[in-house]
């Protein structure tokens, strides 16, 4: 990133989001030409808002779906800030989201580092200690995402709003997730009871892991100095986001991981 500050950037994105939400084009001056420069700016954002070291991080686009659905050729990760992070059964206010969805993920909490660089599904899943399902809640930040642009995009943390973590073990259940064929795991999302979609864990570059490995890989591993023991990670959504135009209740769940629940209110 020789020759380009992402501090600017950074706090144009953080006096958009205070201002209302809605982001538009950054000037070119302060616009990221790059992924590795957008994951610059994304790890100056994390400094702005007192959320370096992060809480962990969110993957996006990692099943086809969402790809087709964002425009995008491959995943984008993002930031989570501690404050985002509710234990299932939250209830979150309506009113401070702008234009707020809901995706229907799973997640892990990592158990022990994961170094920035090139990395395989086996080696992710060596670092893991928890396996559960999760709701991610979105902003729909963006007038025009084509024109904002990927790594704008990937500045801004990805849609990334909040998440919502199901309890990663029970009574019986420590470590019982590692006999699960986690690739053939369904994932349903309701609003207010009712089905709203599905997917499947294999929607998720084939296995969930895949994408830790890729996280790992990535330019926002590197802006962070890579994946920390604690840290929580988002592994992407079977569905595309349900946007909601009013308060209600959300679940998903991934049988026989424990479900997870959010209110609106």
């Amino acid at each position: 990133m020789s020759g380009f500050d992402p501090e600017p950037g950074a706090l144009a994105l953080l006096a958009g989001r205070r201002a209302g939400g809605v982001l538009t084009v950054l000037p070119a001056a302060l616009a990221p030409r790059t992924e590795e420069e957008g994951a610059g700016v994304q790890r100056a954002l994390a400094r702005a808002m007192g959320a370096d070291p992060p809480a962990g991080f969110k993957i996006g686009a990692t099943a086809k779906r969402m790809q087709e659905y964002l425009g995008l050729s491959g995943p984008a990760a993002g930031f989570m800030p501690g404050s985002g992070v509710h234990a299932t059964g939250a209830t979150l206010r309506f009113a401070d989201f702008h234009r707020p969805g809901v995706e229907c993920e799973v997640a892990v909490r990592l158990a022990r580092d994961l170094p920035a660089g090139p990395c395989d599904a086996a080696r992710a899943a060596d670092a893991v200690g928890a396996f559960f399902a999760a709701i991610e809640v979105v902003e729909n930040r963006y007038p025009d995402l084509a024109a904002f642009g990927t790594p704008s995009l990937i500045a801004d943390q990805v849609f990334h709003a909040a998440a919502v973590l199901a309890p990663p073990a029970g009574p019986g259940w420590d470590g019982a997730w590692r006999g699960l064929d986690i690739p053939r795991l369904v994932g349903r999302i309701s609003v207010d009871g009712a089905v709203r979609d599905q997917g499947v864990a294999a929607d998720l570059l084939g296995h969930p892991f895949n994408g830790l490995a890729w996280l790992a890989a990535s330019p926002v591993a590197a802006a962070f100095g890579g994946l920390r023991a604690g840290q929580v990670v988002l592994l992407g959504s079977v569905t595309p986001p349900i946007w909601l135009d009013a308060p209600g209740a959300i679940t998903v769940a991934f049988p026989p991981l424990p479900e997870v629940r959010v209110t609106f209110a």
